[in-house]
């Protein structure tokens, strides 16, 4: 079996570090349930259900109570997963786990793809033996098969970027070194992938933008006005005309995005300008990471076609004011690659790096140690466990109308994922030390009618206190179940209380629901 294995890996060595990726990715697609951040979840997968059930949960399009105009959100991602559960839904697939497990199936799939660009891209620029080293890393590394299943733009869009970007690698090289099969042609289909990317993730846009000006630095005016050209095709037939339909103006949500943006900046997670230098340090496991960085700044002018607009990208995120940790996902995969062709050159190079064998090995056996510790941990994590599977419970109540949150010793409402009810009850939270009291009038809990079928106690913290203030207010509550976190989770807590991932105590409201579900 091992001789097979160990035949086939020699024989075939890029389809070896395939197959050891879709293993990891499907593993992730079949273990690793839930949602990884809010947006991952909230922006697409509840969004794109309701108006396959014929709502607007969120209230994006306009005619919905209390839609003002855009919202700065791309229609083009969400409405994929829209037509995609249209299609489950004429196949009669009604559970939101099996519409979500095929959701990640095919995340996984598409993140295949980054594999095979990476490997393509560093073969044109380096060694193939670099080359398969680069398409081992972005096969393995720890957070790769966890975070390619998620419903991330960050992540979708980077299969786009790097098509694109190969594409435009290919044909630079082939220019300047004066051989045949240089296409202008193939800066249009270029171009028309980065706009995918860009109807995808708008952040690309620097990414693009980047790519555009290193071709006009390098005297290739013409390929840079067709990949303008092939990317303004693709923004203006997609995130375009979907806006038209939709708004009746073009580029709607791209300009209400931007606008948002300028004005709101300083009000979510801000962090010096170095901070993203600390992110793919850390990502990447140092000192590799080091050695990765080192390498990708080492060949700046040999790969600068790929080089700026990574640079680009990273300048404007380390500039602007808010630095959430996955805006930079998109150029981490071209870090590897340019980072590791840089680096392997450099240290061939290198006399005393010739002499010090040792140290490299013991560096790249602590990297590999920890990577394959985080690997094996994260890769079928049930990330937010508690709060997706106190929502399969109350699916288990067909016709809930209403349900509360109760977490009042937080100072911020972590949002239930109701897509996994498989209804759309609507809810209320009590939380940031809200008068019982004040809410219970507020909502005429008085009134039987008014009164939730659930109500749903987040963590365990003073918990027995927490329940007999609200049982003055809706006194038949009893207890229903207690939906604990995962592993993962809770150890994930452990190190960072900001990630609050809590246990679940759910309570009945017996004068709504009689009876317990057997």
């Amino acid at each position: 079996m091992f001789r097979r294995i160990k035949r086939f890996k020699n024989k075939h060595p890029f389809l070896f570090i395939m197959v050891i990726g879709l293993i990891l990715r499907t593993i992730a697609a079949i273990f690793s349930k839930g949602f990884g951040m809010h947006d991952d979840h909230f922006l697409v997968i509840e969004q794109a259900q309701s108006w396959v059930d014929g709502g607007d949960y969120l209230g994006w399009l306009p005619g919905t109570p209390g839609n003002s105009g855009p919202e700065g959100h791309s229609f083009f991602y969400v409405g994929i997963h829209y037509v995609l559960f249209h299609f489950f839904q004429i196949l009669g697939i009604d559970d939101p786990q099996l519409k979500m497990f095929f959701v990640r199936l095919i995340h996984a799939g598409i993140s295949l793809l980054v594999i095979s660009f990476g490997y393509r891209i560093a073969s044109l620029i380096t060694a193939k033996e670099t080359a398969y080293k680069v398409a081992l890393l972005l096969a393995v590394l720890w957070f790769m098969p966890f975070l390619s299943v998620r419903n991330m733009v960050e992540m979708v869009s980077i299969p786009f970027l790097m098509y694109g970007s190969l594409v435009i690698l290919r044909q630079e090289l082939i220019r300047k070194a004066e051989e045949p099969g240089y296409h202008q042609s193939s800066f249009l289909v270029a171009g028309f992938f980065l706009g995918l990317a860009f109807s995808v993730r708008f952040q690309t846009l620097i990414y693009t933008g980047g790519i555009g000006l290193a071709l006009l630095f390098a005297g290739n005016r013409k390929g840079m006005i067709s990949t303008a050209l092939g990317f303004l095709i693709s923004v203006v037939l997609i995130q375009g005309f979907i806006d038209f339909l939709v708004w009746r103006q073009p580029f709607a949500e791209f300009m209400e995005y931007v606008n948002y943006n300028m004005n709101h900046a300083y009000e979510y997670h801000t962090a010096p300008w170095y901070n993203y230098l600390l992110v793919i340090g850390g990502l990447l496991i140092p000192p590799v990471s080091i050695m990765l960085l080192f390498g990708y700044f080492k060949n700046w002018k040999k790969n600068f076609v790929l080089f700026f607009p990574v640079l680009l990208f990273l300048l404007f995120h380390s500039a602007f004011p808010n630095k959430q940790e996955r805006f930079i996902l998109p150029v981490i995969p071209l870090i590897i690659v340019l980072g590791l062709a840089g680096w392997e050159e450099f240290e061939k190079k290198s006399a005393f790096w010739r002499k010090n064998q040792k140290l490299m090995i013991i560096f790249w056996v602590f990297f590999w140690a920890l990577n394959s510790v985080l690997l094996v941990a994260f890769t079928p994590m049930y990330s937010k466990k508690a709060r997706v599977e106190s929502m399969s419970y109350i699916s288990n109540y067909p016709d809930i109308k209403y349900f509360v949150i109760e977490d009042n010793d937080s100072r911020i409402l972590r949002f239930p994922p109701v897509f996994y009810s498989g209804q759309w009850p609507r809810y209320d939270a009590v939380y940031d030390h809200t008068s019982y009291k004040d809410f219970a009038d507020l909502k005429k809990w008085s009134e039987k009618e008014q009164q939730p079928s659930f109500v749903l106690f987040y963590q365990e913290v003073n918990l027995q206190a927490r329940v007999d203030s609200m049982q003055k207010y809706l006194p038949d509550l009893v207890l229903e179940a207690k939906i604990k976190p995962g592993r993962m989770d809770r150890l994930i807590h452990r190190i960072n209380p900001i990630n609050a991932n809590e246990t679940i105590t759910i309570y009945r409201n017996q004068a709504i629901l009689p009876h317990k579900k057997p």
